[in-house]
């Protein structure tokens, strides 16, 4: 019985601790200024943009800051909203294959009249810092890859700075995303985890929640991740954006954060690492 209580105990009394992903960001700043001057190399990431809004525009301004920061060229290619399928496909081809292009991103989501996958295949694996090409993915899939896709990247290095070890936890992964909520969920499970992925067609998600050791929610739906569907203790990693009233919001309400021992929050957990992670598999792929 005293036994019982000692461990009760323990699990309740925790610390909350907010992840700082600009600090962890800054540290990869660092390193990475280094090794691009190091390399005497021209980088330059082509950023590949169609419509776009106020979260595009905010990832964008993060992209370029970062990029300026460890002398990386950043050439952003704008395309109208109604651009065709074949159009666009013709146009990613050309900017791909421009020589001083070392990476190549698009911008998503793209518009719902667009065949994204299509339009993704059209990067080759040597210039694609994201991995969402097909080719990409496979390797990605198979363990092959050097580099992981960013938003896994930055989880990793979160889970590191933190001391967070995903091997025999019970993970659940909101949303099915390419990428976000599937590279999440492939990476967890490689890592010897129990990985339970939560989509919108899951009845009671949290009955799956309330008996995760870690979420990951990359849904980008403010306020889907309540209070009640968090265990005390549990890690929160939010990386779902969405805008609301000129702000960007997470997935996780505040009230159910309050509930983690460590918590991911939006904005200033995952996008920032997420964007170095990013300018780490550029300079990867430059080799």
């Amino acid at each position: 019985k005293r036994i019982w209580k000692k461990s009760q105990s323990a699990l309740i009394t925790f610390s909350h601790m907010v992840v700082d992903g600009k600090a962890i960001a800054e540290k990869i700043k660092t390193s990475l200024r280094e090794e691009v001057l190091r390399s005497g190399k021209k980088l330059r990431l082509a950023v590949i943009v169609v419509g776009g809004d106020a979260v595009t525009e905010k990832f964008l301004e993060q992209k370029k800051k970062f990029a300026a920061a460890i002398g990386v060229d950043v050439r952003v290619y704008d395309f109208p909203a109604d651009i065709s399928t074949t159009k666009l496909r013709e146009k990613v081809s050309e900017i791909v294959h421009i020589k001083e292009n070392t990476g190549v991103i698009i911008q998503l989501p793209l518009p719902s009249h667009i065949n994204t996958p299509y339009i993704l295949d059209a990067i080759m694996p040597e210039k694609d810092p994201d991995l969402l090409s097909s080719k990409s993915w496979g390797a990605f899939v198979a363990g092959k890859n050097k580099i992981l896709p960013p938003v896994v990247g930055a989880i990793k290095k979160i889970f590191q700075e933190y001391d967070i070890e995903p091997k025999g936890k019970s993970i659940a992964v909101i949303g099915t995303g390419r990428l976000v909520g599937k590279p999440a969920a492939l990476w967890l499970m490689s890592e010897g985890a129990t990985v339970t992925v939560i989509d919108e067609n899951s009845l009671h998600p949290a009955r799956y929640t309330l008996h995760a050791d870690i979420i990951i929610s990359g849904v980008g739906k403010a306020g889907l991740i309540t209070r009640d569907m968090v265990k005390e203790g549990a890690v929160i990693i939010d990386a779902g954006t969405s805008e609301s009233g000129g702000s960007i919001k997470g997935d996780v309400e505040a009230d159910a954060a309050e509930r983690a021992s460590v918590f991911s929050p939006v904005p200033g957990g995952v996008g920032p690492v997420a964007v170095a992670m990013l300018f780490q598999n550029l300079a990867t792929l430059a080799k």
